[in-house]
């Protein structure tokens, strides 16, 4: 991942891909009694009703699980709040839900996510991020960069 040159679309897919990928994980099964009896079959009447079985996708792969995990050390860059934001949005939550539980008008919310995506593409890039950039500084700057390089 060092020969990549980073943006804040790649980090958006990166922080998508560790959802999905945690999501795909095996759940975790607490150890009870387990009985020798063979499962229940049932007849079609008896089983009109009930609730679906889940189905879910298949194992991650195991390269799919380190990518997550990088991914998920770069929410340690963040403030607590913002990294909770730019999870909610990579698991797909709409705006207007994101801006209720965080107490944020949609717009603030938006600028707050483009920020985090921004500083987490700027430490990518190798960069250190002096601490008298605003936010609304810090997203100009990496989006002035991303656009001189694809030139």
């Amino acid at each position: 991942m060092a020969d990549i040159f980073w943006t804040p679309e790649l980090v958006a897919e990166q922080f998508e891909e560790a959802v999905d990928t945690l999501r795909r994980l095996p759940e975790e099964r607490v150890r009870t009694a387990r009985s020798g009896w063979p499962p229940i079959l049932y007849d079609f009447w008896e089983k009109y009703g009930q609730e679906p079985a889940r189905l879910r996708l298949g194992p991650p792969l195991s390269a799919a699980i380190d990518r997550m995990d990088i991914a998920l050390d770069w929410l340690r860059w963040l403030e607590p709040e913002d990294a909770k934001l730019v999870w909610a949005r990579a698991e797909g939550q709409p705006w207007k839900a994101i801006s209720w539980r965080f107490g944020l008008s949609v717009s603030t919310a938006q600028r707050r996510w483009q920020y985090a995506l921004s500083l987490v593409t700027w430490r990518l890039q190798g960069r250190a991020v002096p601490s008298t950039w605003s936010r609304r500084g810090l997203v100009t700057r990496v989006s002035f960069v991303s656009s001189e390089k694809a030139c």
